[in-house]
């Protein structure tokens, strides 16, 4: 194993919010209010770190804008809006990808499709993938399991906020760090 790989490094991660829609979230599983608060916590830790980040919304006039709660953490930022499971499929988003970002950090909805579909794609395009697995939903629990597997198995590195977070950190000291540990209390 490339040790080197498998841990998330601040300054070549980007992170990807995936469809945290307001109309798709109601038909979510019970777990939704932590994924969205999970969400919340990561998009305040890439803030305080400057980790680029990037939100889609998957057909926002059917399935409505990001959920209120996130959208403090995306002020100034624009949703790229697609139709296409894969974020990868909109040029806009792939516009957005950093190319000296070799780590992108994947959250959102549903795990089984959108979340699945450009995971696969980033590690086509020779990104090292982190999916969150405490941040990431399907309305079928077992469909969110199996999105899991099938990522595990294809090369994706499964965690969790909490360690992502302290990878990103690296050491326990400046404001950051003590913003940070707040937030994840």
């Amino acid at each position: 194993m490339k040790n080197a790989a498998y841990k998330a490094d601040r300054n070549q991660s980007q992170l990807v919010a995936v469809d945290m829609q307001t109309k798709l979230s109601r038909v979510m599983s019970s777990d939704i209010d932590g994924v969205i608060k999970n969400c919340a916590i990561l998009l305040q830790s890439a803030a305080l770190l400057e980790i680029p980040t990037i939100f889609t919304e998957q057909y926002p006039k059917g399935l409505g804008l990001t959920v209120p709660e996130l959208s403090p953490y995306l002020a100034g930022k624009k949703a790229v809006e697609k139709t296409a499971f894969s974020c990868c499929a909109e040029p806009a988003f792939n516009r957005q990808l950093l190319g000296d970002h070799t780590q992108v950090i994947l959250v959102g909805m549903e795990a089984h499709i959108c979340v699945l579909q450009t995971a696969l794609d980033l590690l086509a395009q020779g990104k090292t993938v982190f999916v969150l697995e405490d941040a990431v939903i399907s309305r079928n629990p077992e469909n969110k399991r199996n999105a899991l597997n099938r990522m595990r198995e294809a090369g994706v590195i499964i965690s969790n906020i909490e360690s992502l977070v302290f990878e990103w950190l690296g050491v326990a000291e400046g404001d950051a760090f003590k913003k940070i540990s707040q937030l994840v209390r």
